[in-house]
């Protein structure tokens, strides 16, 4: 174990930065997860952390899964501790991850795709679902949320230590993908229920998730196989993205189960 007591040790700089700059990642080259939540999430996926950092108060106490799974521990106190956080309240623990490098399309591997959705709660809801659901890859199209963020993290509750993720991407790089893409639509299509008691949603397929304003971007949308709409009887004139692809997903996953 190693105390550090200044708020100037480069370890404390480096965490500050990595908790409170949703892009540090990529420049440092690790991902912190703060808290037992996401921690835990991602020892139970085998993923083995660089890193343990404890506050003082909890060290003491601390389950031992969490005290060996990493190769060094540092603890700091309380005060310190709390101004590398980002929540309100702190958690008094979190692991450094080395961060992942980018890594290739799979073609044929259940599909969302996140076309420019700058939303982090957003965001981090959509792997969520995508997890849920059986959707293994989450691919994201350059102006989309930074997918390891702090705010995309804690959104995701554990759900990237499940999915193939791929950021930064051209559209170009889509066509390594070898499956039909469905894209989400509040204008054209057949209505999602009604492909769904018909039992015609492709599987596997790329279902495409765009801007909270813009939507999929023609671009996209034209490549489309199929476009799909949600029926919304209340009257709405649109679904949030995030509630959008949950339901999309879902009737996917299910739509060949019956």
């Amino acid at each position: 174990m190693n105390l550090i007591t200044s708020r100037d040790n480069p370890l404390v700089k480096d965490l500050r930065r990595l908790s409170q700059d949703s892009t540090a990642y990529r420049k440092l080259g690790r991902v912190w997860l703060e808290g037992d939540h996401l921690c835990r999430a991602a020892l139970t996926r085998g993923v083995k952390p660089a890193h343990a950092v404890f506050a003082e108060s909890l060290w003491a106490t601390a389950p031992r899964e969490w005290t060996q799974a990493a190769e060094r521990n540092t603890v700091l106190p309380d005060a310190l501790f709390a101004e590398i956080s980002s929540l309100e309240s702190p958690a008094k623990m979190g692991f450094v991850l080395t961060a992942p490098s980018s890594q290739d399309v799979l073609a044929t591997t259940p599909t969302v795709v996140l076309d420019r959705v700058q939303d982090a709660g957003n965001v981090g809801s959509i792997l969520r679902s995508a997890s849920a659901f059986g959707f293994k890859q989450v691919l994201a199209i350059k102006g989309s949320a930074a997918l390891w963020s702090p705010k995309v993290l804690r959104a995701g509750m554990g759900a990237h230590f499940g999915l193939h993720l791929v950021e930064g991407l051209t559209p170009e790089a889509l066509n390594a993908l070898d499956m039909p893409w469905v894209a989400t639509s509040s204008h054209q299509g057949p209505f999602l229920h009604t492909l769904l008691a018909e039992t015609k949603l492709p599987m596997p397929c790329a279902w495409l998730m765009g801007h909270e304003g813009q939507g999929v971007s023609p671009e996209l949308a034209d490549r489309a196989a199929l476009h799909v709409r949600i029926a919304q009887p209340g009257g709405e004139e649109s679904l949030n993205v995030a509630s959008a692809a949950a339901i999309c997903l879902h009737a996917s996953a299910t739509c060949h189960l019956r």
